[in-house]
């Protein structure tokens, strides 16, 4: 009993059900290691209708991807999943302490941060309803779907306007740059942008009407545009604070700071998925597969250091 509440002890909890929490405490079970998945249900890829570049799984649902998922853990007796929200945690390696917002104790030698990211696109009316769904990120993951296309970026971000560079090299002749309000942008892009034939346009925009594929953007100054598909890298924050609250380095994007393990900067703690990124790889993509495969590798090392501990053979 700690403060009158009873504790139930893991060797690892894990920290969000996405696919790197999910992948993570695979290996975990895999290797007769008692695990906590704690998962609460907001998940960042939910909008969107498929998923892609996932070897075998390419254009599935990503719901479906976690629903089987969760399926596959139950092979594993010490693995055990719940639905909630983590409230607090503290402690160091060997010792920490997890409450959830039930007020439940765990215990955990170590812990895994799969909490993810949260996309916050700008403030204009119709955008954030059709992100996922008309209004993409990344063209890795929908470039594809929308070739051909008439398409639209917005961006406030001057580094960021290459993005219209790519689409238009890669998927279409007829890209648009929105900038929502005047932007200076980099001599170099401004060149691009006119040997590419991609317009821009530095009108502010007031809202986005329509369907997938028969989108519209309405201006400040009364003008429209239609487009097909929208592009839009919109800025993002940490879903959870734990990473925070337990001393974590963050990078200066906001995202948790690891190393090659995937561990972060306070022992006993690694973080996978979108929540994490190495520090000099600060434009690394944020994609299922690869989120997947951090939470492998931080399981992998992290159950190895478990086994060294056990064995007592961690130096000291």
């Amino acid at each position: 009993m700690i403060n009158g509440k009873s504790q139930t002890r893991y060797d690892v909890i894990v920290v969000g059900g996405g696919p790197a929490g999910l992948s993570a405490a695979l290996v975990f079970g895999r290797q007769r290691r008692r695990v906590l998945v704690i998962d609460g249900g907001n998940v960042r890829n939910a909008p969107a209708s498929e998923m892609h570049m996932y070897l075998s799984r390419d254009g599935f649902p990503p719901a479906r991807l976690l629903e089987l998922g969760r399926a596959e853990l139950a092979a594993y007796p010490s693995v055990e999943l719940r639905r909630g929200a983590v409230r607090s945690a503290r402690g160091k390696k060997d010792d920490f302490e997890v409450e959830l917002d039930d007020g439940a104790v765990m215990w955990a030698r170590r812990l895994v941060l799969a909490t993810g990211q949260v996309d916050e696109p700008y403030p204009i009316e119709g955008l954030k309803e059709r992100f996922g769904r008309g209004v993409y990120h990344c063209p890795f993951c929908h470039g594809w779907e929308t070739r051909d296309r008439s398409l639209a970026v917005i961006t406030r971000v001057p580094a960021e306007s290459s993005l219209a560079l790519y689409v238009a090299d890669r998927f279409s002749d007829d890209v648009v740059l929105c900038t929502h309000g005047p932007l200076e942008l980099p001599p170099v892009l401004a060149t691009k942008f006119g040997e590419q034939g991609v317009r821009v346009i530095d009108t502010p925009i007031v809202r986005v009407t329509g369907e997938p594929g028969a989108l519209e953007l309405h201006f400040a100054d009364g003008s429209t545009l239609a487009r097909q598909d929208l592009y839009h890298r919109a800025p993002t924050r940490q879903h959870s604070a734990l990473a925070a609250e337990l001393g974590c380095e963050l990078n200066a994007d906001g995202t948790v700071r690891v190393n090659e393990l995937q561990e972060t900067t306070v022992p006993g703690v690694a973080a996978a998925g979108d929540t994490a990124k190495l520090p000099a790889v600060p434009d690394a993509p944020t994609l299922v597969s690869l989120g997947a495969a951090d939470g492998v590798r931080a399981a992998v090392w992290m159950d190895g250091d478990l086994f060294r501990s056990d064995l007592g053979l961690t130096p000291s």
